[in-house]
């Protein structure tokens, strides 16, 4: 068992799926915009890399392959593993996509596949998952969080048997939260089934559990997956016509949600495993801000060398929190900075300048006493001295992160307040609550 081969497979969507994350996105793809200094896909890409026997990763997406063609070959180099990308002809959903390239997935005949989404953020318990699944056995495990109630209905939820952890009933995004309270003296099965008696259309039965979006699978997947393509066929009988009418999704859309782990759900075949750290999803650059905190914050455990330091004197700036700072960055000494900063290639920090919660990408220049606070400062773009960048820092308002696209310069002494900008702008007059296009 344990010389079984692994692979995993990471899903990073295209252009037409990153239109939230503009204007980072014009002109970078979403996976590759640096979150604690290292490309959003990095932090998952580093978690598989500590899966036993992994042979191989594989990203699949629609971005053209020359968008990932630098990225792919260096950390394949920088990790010893193979890492491949594979471009979707057309949209397949999770699983189509999974069963679309199952030759070249299954080609060192792995035991298991995990599928991860790009745009999730956590400490990715990997190794702890595919244990599990061989304790669960079945076809998979998913790896699910308890969050609030009121966070519930924002995602997939589902029922978990809470001893054996068995994947009881799946849902997304309902509409009512109902809170398993009481400790059923019997498995939570017969609760299911009796609720199968009734029209869960009037009674959406969920809980505070939600997906979080990593999963583990036996290439049994496969067949579930060739399972639901043959049903899609067959349209023979009134039954079928009419559930591949309503279909909201093409015929050769597969859905990993609606069409997997709903049906299989109750029936001994997928399994949970509950995560007890941190979980975001990364659908907003407001929320790659807080993403960007929740893994400089791990670093410290994981990776503490990444993390700068300095108290001010020897000629090196205060720092406070954890902040990364490329090798490649010019800080003057009376600088401060921090908490919660990344600083990524050849930016320049002037004398004086403050830096709080904030993203600062590559070429960036930050002149003489400028502050940024709450912000994302884009590639190749230019503070002026005596400039403020800021913002509430609630990444759930619409303009609660000031966001300044690539080589956007925002003049001496102007202030550019809870405000998106686009690219390629020049700001000579302060700006607030707005978006410059």
């Amino acid at each position: 068992m344990s010389e079984d081969k692994v692979v995993a497979v990471i899903m990073v969507g295209g252009p037409t799926k990153g239109t939230r994350f503009r204007p980072l996105s014009f002109n970078t793809p979403k996976p590759l915009i640096p979150l604690a200094g290292q490309p959003m896909i990095h932090h998952p890409i580093s978690a598989c890399k500590k899966i036993s026997n992994l042979a191989q990763i594989f990203l699949i997406g629609f971005y053209e392959e020359k968008e990932f063609a630098l990225y792919v070959s260096s950390i394949s180099n920088e990790l010893k593993i193979p890492v491949r990308y594979l471009k979707e002809d057309k949209p397949h959903g999770s699983a189509g996509a999974l069963y679309y390239f199952r030759d070249k997935i299954m080609e060192e005949k792995p035991s298991h596949v995990f599928l991860l989404n790009c745009d999730v953020c956590c400490s990715f318990p990997l190794q702890d998952i595919l244990d599990a699944q061989r304790r669960y056995g079945g076809i998979g495990t998913m790896l699910v969080i308890k969050v609030s109630a009121e966070a519930a209905s924002q995602f997939g939820e589902l029922i978990a048997d809470p001893d054996t952890k068995e994947l009881l009933h799946y849902t997304e995004k309902p509409e009512t939260f109902v809170t398993l309270s009481y400790k059923f003296p019997v498995s939570l099965t017969w609760f299911w089934t009796l609720l199968k008696l009734i029209d869960v259309s009037l009674l959406v039965q969920v809980s505070d559990l939600i997906n979080c979006g990593v999963y583990v699978f036996t290439s049994d997947i496969f067949k579930a997956i060739e399972g639901v393509y043959n049903q899609m066929r067959e349209t023979s009988s009134n039954y079928n016509h009419f559930q591949y009418a309503t279909r909201s999704a093409p015929a050769d859309f597969v859905r990993l949600d609606q069409d997997i782990l709903s049906p299989l759900a109750g029936k001994k075949q997928l399994y949970t495993y509950e995560n007890k750290d941190f979980w975001e999803q990364i659908k907003t650059p407001g929320k790659s801000l807080k993403c960007s905190d929740l893994y400089l914050s791990q670093f410290r455990e994981t990776s503490p060398h990444l993390l700068a330091s300095g108290d001010g004197t020897n000629k090196k700036p205060m720092i406070v929190g954890d902040v990364y700072i490329h090798p490649s960055v010019k800080l003057h000494p009376t600088a401060k900075i921090g908490p919660n900063v990344s600083i990524s290639a050849n930016v320049r920090v002037g004398p004086g300048v403050r830096l709080i919660n904030c993203i600062i990408l590559d070429d960036v220049e930050i002149k003489d006493n400028a502050v940024v606070i709450n912000s994302i400062i884009g590639w190749k773009s230019s503070i002026g001295r005596w400039s403020r960048v800021q913002a509430s820092g609630d990444d759930n308002e619409r303009l609660g992160i000031t966001i300044l696209g690539e080589a956007v310069t925002v003049e001496d002494e102007v202030a550019v307040i809870g405000s998106i900008v686009l690219q390629n702008k020049t700001l000579n007059a302060s700006v607030q609550d707005d978006i410059i296009l």
